[in-house]
């Protein structure tokens, strides 16, 4: 009996021990600082269960940079977020695996750790559950997460970094999806013109300073916060995708009130990821201004700020101008590399 104690109390310890060396791992892993504005706002609830370390966003980088995760290796996550678009891309839609068309326009990736909901209609809300999608959907990657963890598992700088980040080799689809958000989390864009204004170090010029005014009256009411969007889902009467599968929100929830509406998009960056719209409908801002002065499409569902409106947002060419010229203040050339 003494015997078989003293075999329990050893496995017992050497349990312990092994414990401790994962933990060793977690410690020597620490928390990244990100440079967050004061006047931004809080960071989503997500981001606190899973908040950015050292070698957690260099896995997740490594992840967004695979091209194996793709069904033929031939795209990753950055084929479509380029950096140098404020991680979208200058494609009316995406362009997948076969040169295939995806439904909708790549939306930038940007302070995500702020956000409640993710791609256009809001289909998540967790950036964590975001990464399988363009896995698995047939016009982008076309894979799997059992077939892109077949790939990579005993890929040996994966194996060291993986380690480091969980304490043990294992890679699971849980894992990848937490390393992707965490890198994608410590995406912060706050060093625009804008930003620097914001706190003293910089003014506008006059031209600016107008758009902004011009700006606060006839486009806040949605473009709202330091964000720039206020994360509702509306309909604004854009010209509208006829493929089958496109219903904006609707899609999500299953309402025809829904239908056609898609989420408000930040302006931050706006410079940098033309073309806009759901599936790229203009090819420049000047076109959207031009397209909201002129009068969009009606319909049963169309947001009241424009229904209440005659359909439209009026500007003279001078007002497009100017708030041309304060959109190009949201741009943050350090985040895009330039």
């Amino acid at each position: 009996m003494r015997k078989i104690c003293l075999i329990f109390s050893s496995f017992l310890l050497f349990n312990s021990c092994s414990d401790t060396i994962d933990e060793g791992y977690m410690i020597d892993n620490p928390e990244i600082e990100l440079a967050i504005p004061s006047y931004f706002p809080e960071l989503n609830s997500s981001f606190n269960l899973n908040k950015p370390t050292k070698f957690g966003v260099e896995l997740g980088e490594k992840f967004f940079n695979d091209k194996r995760f793709s069904v033929n290796n031939s795209i990753s996550c950055s084929s479509c977020h380029q950096q140098k678009n404020a991680f979208a891309d200058n494609e009316k839609q995406a362009i997948g695996v076969y040169n295939r068309i995806g439904l909708r326009n790549t939306p930038p990736i940007q302070n995500l750790a702020f956000l409640k909901f993710y791609n256009w209609d809001g289909s998540k809300l967790r950036l964590e559950n975001q990464p399988l999608v363009p896995i698995i959907t047939h016009e982008e990657m076309n894979s799997s997460i059992v077939e892109v963890i077949a790939k990579i598992e005993n890929d040996s700088e994966y194996k060291s970094l993986v380690k480091k980040v969980f304490g043990d080799e294992k890679l699971t689809a849980e894992r990848i999806y937490k390393s992707i958000a965490q890198y994608e989390y410590s995406l912060i864009s706050a060093k625009s013109k804008y930003d620097k204004v914001k706190i003293s170090q910089a003014s506008f010029t006059t031209n600016e300073q107008e758009g902004f005014q011009i700006f606060q009256k006839k486009c806040s009411s949605c473009h709202n916060g330091e964000l720039f969007t206020d994360e509702s889902f509306r309909n604004i009467g854009f010209p509208i995708n006829l493929d089958s599968n496109e219903a904006g929100r609707a899609r999500v929830t299953g309402e025809m009130k829904d239908y056609m509406s898609f989420r408000v998009p930040s302006l931050r960056n706006v410079e940098y990821t033309a073309p806009y719209g759901s599936f790229g409908q203009f090819s420049n801002l000047k076109s959207v201004l031009d397209y909201l002065d002129n009068g969009v499409i009606n319909s049963d569902n169309l947001d009241p700020i424009l229904k209440n409106n005659g359909n439209r947002i009026p500007l003279t060419e001078q007002e497009k101008n100017r708030l041309l010229d304060f959109m190009k203040t949201l741009s943050d050339p350090t985040f895009v590399g330039k």
